[in-house]
């Protein structure tokens, strides 16, 4: 292959690093009206009166909106960006006169410069009604107090197990074999409960969105957001008007993992902007990020996992409470994923039970995060192997190697899919090599109160979300035959523009530069579900292969009827069409010059891609940990990973995905915690607080690539966006125990828990 799997650097990597208007503040217009929000202080209670009207002597406010300017018997909507009927409930009014968390919108206001709405924000009077509030999820389940009371609460998916009334957001079960009857036949059963905390995705850009009324009286929106289509629909769900009548579009995003699946701000600009028909704009400051956003669920996973003396894991039992907190986007997609992604890498176990709950507290609602529930769900179970494996005297290593699935495998716990590629025997004995492993495990002493130890860890994820996910793209050539390329999907860092765009000059024959890539646009770009769920590469990646393929049958169409000859008797060249002898030749630059004029040829194509599966991808970590036995301070000094994620498309670009992922796994491992006081105000609200790792926080990482070949991807390539966070979790953890002789269950594991362990 001359550009897939190949490194070539990033289409906008020059813009970016040059320092580029680019992002969304930079390319809009500045003479707009600012829009800032009032909040809660309070985690529940009821909006009794609102005075707004010294505010607005402010001079330079335009407007200031409150409930009282919202239906509240109006259909409510949910911010979560996922295919209709989403699976999240209907729970959100753009302005509720029920705030159910502190950070809940109080009032809109909206005026020429940030100075005037300050001002104005300090002087409008709140009188609420304060009423007792669900902090603790453990005893959300049935609780007397009601997070949504309301009669217009609406769950579109009857399915998903929910009940308001018991301010439960989703309900499941899932099984197969006689679990209790194969546990009390096992020798060892590891019985644990695991706890992680929610965490920030922190990205450097902030949440932030421009409207604008067009020539036409439509409502355009420009916003930083993986979800063009799904934000088109949120926002007339949310205003009550035509889809038709609002364009989406995104600029370049700085960053999003997750984050910008759900519209956490848009509705806000966007109902200024409807009302007024004035241009305004909304960027959300560190504060409102860290505290009014969609931090990763909270979950607590009681795992039990039982197997031979010999180390054959024959059951797994998995129950997982999840916190949505105060609405519900994401919650009944996230907590499947706990057990869905973890259960299945088990490939022997002849029985396993997986139950969930999600539950609803007076927190900040909770959303998407690189991982999306496997995450959590990875912690747990791999922790309770490792913690199997010492039972045992058993390397970790050798325990997972007897157990894991294969390549065509059924996989009962992942829906019963077959696993049609798989590496993860290979990623094992990689990693196992490249770390030194047997050198090193478990522990080292290396003077003044320090030691040396290792942990390791197995993920899988999946690529896309089979038979829901839909990717397209649209191709066409111009003069002197270079091409554009159309998409609905939303490159976020990920590189997915330069991806995308080597699938299509692969195809086609052509340098990469001779691609020109254009989206997301609601208006302009084919459907897409969008930047999430791990699939870009694999679903609209093979979008483009077809439609690039289908483009080039269309170009030898016309250059058979310029050469005067059967299309059956032309090849494709890149650069031309010529006969099958080669005697003769129309040049790719004549052809589409000549489908410029008196041509019925359309040298376009447009194809949409879904998948009946989601191949998983699968990555093996292994960490090795540096503890300070006196103070507690522990620093990952090396991180050896592999990856199977089928053909990597840009190799680069993978590893510093790769890369990206294990960072940020290791920082929910040791440092990044969401916690609140008692009257539910998050404690860390800026990265002051809230400590997210950087580069020189840990030493060297190691990636290396264990390619399968997926058949069903483009040029046999999977998804790796999300699985490469998942490893970190359980391999810091059991790194840590082999370090202290104290097994963790909770996360983040802070130094000053390693010191008090160790002083026990």
């Amino acid at each position: 292959m001359k550009t897939v799997n190949q490194p070539v650097r990033k289409k906008d990597a020059m813009q970016l690093v040059t320092g580029q208007p680019v992002y969304m503040d930079d390319v809009i217009p500045q003479d707009c009206l600012i829009v800032k929000l009032l909040r809660s202080p309070h985690a529940n209670a009821i909006v009794k009166n609102i005075d707004t009207s010294r505010a607005m002597l402010v001079p330079g406010m335009e407007v200031i909106y409150t409930w009282k300017d919202v239906d509240q018997n109006a259909r409510r909507y949910t911010q979560a960006g996922q295919t209709y009927p989403e699976m999240s409930p209907y729970d959100r009014l753009v302005i509720d006169r029920h705030v159910r968390f502190a950070g809940d919108v109080v009032a809109i206001l909206a005026g020429k410069d940030e100075k005037c709405v300050d001002k104005a924000m300090k002087l409008i009077q709140v009188e609420y009604e304060v009423l007792p509030a669900v902090l603790d999820f453990h005893t959300a389940l049935d609780n007397p107090t009601l997070v949504h009371p309301e009669d217009n609460w609406e769950a579109l998916v009857p399915g998903i197990g929910a009940d308001k009334n018991r301010n439960l957001c989703a309900h499941d079960e899932s099984g197969e074999g006689d679990i209790e009857a194969v546990l009390a036949g096992c020798d060892v059963v590891i019985d644990h409960t695991y706890h992680t905390r929610a965490c920030q995705q922190a990205m450097m850009e902030t949440f932030r969105t421009y409207c604008s009324i067009d020539a036409y009286g439509r409502l355009n929106v420009l916003s930083s957001t993986q979800i063009v289509f799904h934000c088109r629909r949120i926002l007339a769900n949310a205003l009550h008007i035509p889809k038709s009548m609002i364009r989406v579009a995104k600029p370049r995003i700085g960053g999003g993992f997750g984050a910008k699946q759900t519209s956490v701000c848009e509705v806000y600009p966007a109902f200024v902007t409807w009302k007024t028909k004035k241009p305004s704009k909304i960027i959300y400051t560190r504060f409102e990020s860290q505290t009014a956003s969609t931090p990763r669920h909270e979950m607590e996973m009681h795992v039990r996992l039982g197997a031979t003396k010999d180390g054959i894991i024959k059951g797994i039992d998995l129950h997982t409470l999840s916190n949505t907190g105060a609405y519900g986007e994401h919650g009944p997609t996230t907590v499947g994923l706990s057990g869905h992604k973890s259960i299945p890498l088990y490939g022997k176990a002849e029985a396993f039970r997986f139950v969930s709950d999600v539950v609803y507290t007076n927190h900040m609602s909770s959303g998407a995060y690189r991982g999306y529930g496997a995450t959590q769900g990875l912690f747990a179970v791999e922790s309770a192997v490792n913690e199997l494996a010492d039972k045992l005297g058993m390397d970790p290593f050798e325990l997972r190697q007897r157990n894991i699935v294969h390549e065509g495998d059924v996989m009962p716990a992942y829906y019963g899919q077959v696993n049609t590629s798989c590496a993860l025997d290979r990623c094992l004995k990689t990693v196992h090599d490249r770390m030194d492993w047997d050198h090193k495990y478990p522990v080292r002493e290396i003077g003044n109160g320090k030691v040396r130890a290792v942990g390791m860890g197995m993920a899988m994820q999946g690529s896309g979300i089979d038979h829901v996910d839909v990717g397209s793209a649209t191709l066409k050539i111009n003069d002197d035959g270079f091409y554009t390329l159309s998409i609905g999907a939303a490159d976020m860092g990920t590189g997915c523009d330069t991806i995308l765009a080597q699938i299509a000059a692969e195809v086609l024959e052509c340098p990469l530069e001779n691609i020109a890539v254009l989206g997301a646009d609601t208006d302009s770009s084919p459907y897409d579900s969008g930047s999430y769920a791990s699939s870009t590469t694999y679903v609209t990646g093979k979008a483009v292969e077809k439609c690039a393929l289908e483009l080039k049958d269309k170009i030898c169409t016309l250059g058979a009827q310029l050469l005067g000859l059967d299309k059956a008797a032309v090849l494709f060249t890149g650069d031309a069409v010529t006969s099958e002898d080669g005697t003769q030749r129309v040049p790719l630059a004549s052809i589409a010059t000549a489908s410029q004029c008196g041509n019925t040829v359309a040298l376009e194509a447009t194809v949409t891609h879904s998948s009946e599966i989601s191949p998983p991808p699968f990555m093996v970590g292994a960490a090795e940990v540096e503890v300070d036995l006196e103070t507690g301070e522990a620093q990952v000094v090396n991180y050896v990973a592999a990856v199977d994620c089928g053909t990597p498309v840009n190799p680069n670009l993978a590893r510093v995905q790769a890369e990206g992922g294990i960072l940020q796994g290791i920082g929910m491992a040791l440092t990044e915690n969401v916690t609140y006081n008692d009257r539910g105000m998050p404690r860390e609200s800026s990265l002051m607080q809230y400590k997210i790792p950087c580069r020189t926080d840990i030493g060297h990482i190691d990636v290396s690539f264990e390619s399968s070949y997926e058949g069903s991807g483009p040029f046999g390539a999977k998804s790796i966006g999300e699985v490469v966070i998942n490893t970190p979790l359980p391999a810091v953890a059991d790194a840590i125990y082999h370090a202290t002789h104290k097994r963790f269950y909770e996360l983040p594991i802070t130094r000053e828990q390693i010191a008090m362990a160790v002083e026990k």
